[in-house]
């Protein structure tokens, strides 16, 4: 369903769980919460069962009210993603809708045509995966091998559409929407030639998504097997991290034990001193290409309206790219010192 035929319609007032009995169109909200994570988003997340619908129904108005035309899915399932990333802050879980819709609507390389059997040879490759077991703290870890992409084989933006829609599978799970995700990316043989594809304007692009345009809490990005030329690259990134997130970065070197303290062994694969067995790609891959029907289902709740192109939502990306182009040749210089 569009958000221009929610938004046209008469919606009750907010404040109690009958609400959902007036839009029979609208599948209900059932709560997966175990009681321990029903405490821990009242707790971290000032999530309150009591008010959860009435909250939802508050954004869904502030949607209606202020952007009627985004587009926009409007079930409770899907609102309560960007009010727990945002702890149920209303005005900053709106922006954080908007700014999701901003970037799918303003890079066109990597969501057009976005669909996990689309992104199969970067599954394949094992450049992103995540790994069987949760931590201690119930997230999801993430792994990101870069050395596993050949340039030459496709552009940079496929491994971003790789990870955009691993992300968008673990979110699905109201369990990683309170607990969050840890991301482990090693950067072991990663080359000149290869960090320069990744340059201030895709840099730009990707801490945007990660950082202000997902409902996904990143709770740590732990960098091992990082390379001098990771000072390069680090140096890219760091301008557009908030210092929240810049805080949250452990680089570890090669130094397993440091890696250890912050993802036990017990989780972690060989290849980063666990005893969880070889990493295997397969069941990530499996269940991930699995899910494409319902991530399409998803994704066609989110339309952009063919007379909609509202200036404050969207900007220019010609601009933007041109001045990241600036950046990225005050960069390199960079780059190429760090190696």
């Amino acid at each position: 369903m569009s958000g221009d035929s929610d938004c046209t319609r008469t919606s009750p007032s907010a404040g109690s769980p009958s609400d959902n009995e007036f839009l029979p169109d609208r599948p209900k909200y059932v709560c997966s919460l175990s009681p321990d994570l029903i405490t821990k988003a009242r707790e971290e997340l000032q999530e309150k069962p009591e008010w959860r619908l009435r909250d939802v129904q508050a954004l869904r108005d502030m949607v209606c009210k202020d952007y009627p035309s985004l587009g926009t899915c409007l079930d409770d399932a899907f609102l309560l993603r960007f009010l727990r990333a945002r702890k149920f802050d209303y005005d900053r879980a709106l922006q954080l809708l908007v700014n999701y819709h901003t970037c799918r609507r303003s890079w066109p390389e990597v969501f057009n045509n976005l669909k996990p059997s689309a992104i199969k040879p970067v599954l394949e490759s094992g450049f992103v995966t995540v790994l069987p077991r949760q931590d201690p703290e119930g997230r999801h870890v993430v792994c990101i091998r870069p050395d596993r992409w050949t340039p030459s084989n496709y552009p940079i933006t496929e491994n971003i559409r790789a990870i955009y829609l691993t992300l968008e599978k673990l979110i699905q799970s109201e369990e990683t929407q309170v607990n969050g995700i840890v991301i482990l990316a090693d950067y072991k043989g990663v080359s000149l030639s290869k960090a320069s594809h990744f340059g201030p304007f895709v840099a730009k692009k990707v801490i945007g998504i990660l950082q202000d345009g997902f409902p996904i809490r990143i709770k740590a990005v732990n960098i091992i097997n990082e390379p001098r030329i990771f000072k390069g690259i680090f140096a890219i990134i760091k301008p557009f991290l908030k210092e929240k997130i810049a805080n949250r970065f452990f680089l570890h070197g090669c130094d397993l034990n440091s890696l250890h303290q912050n993802i036990p062994p017990v989780i972690l694969p060989e290849e980063y001193g666990g005893t969880s067995g070889k990493l295997d790609i397969s069941a990530w891959n499996e269940l991930l290409l699995a899910s494409e029907e319902d991530l399409l289902h998803d994704f066609s709740q989110l339309v952009l309206p063919c007379d909609s192109s509202p200036h404050d939502m969207l900007v220019s990306g010609d601009a933007e790219e041109k001045q990241c182009d600036d950046s990225l040749r005050g960069m390199k210089p960079q780059l190429y010192y760090c190696y």
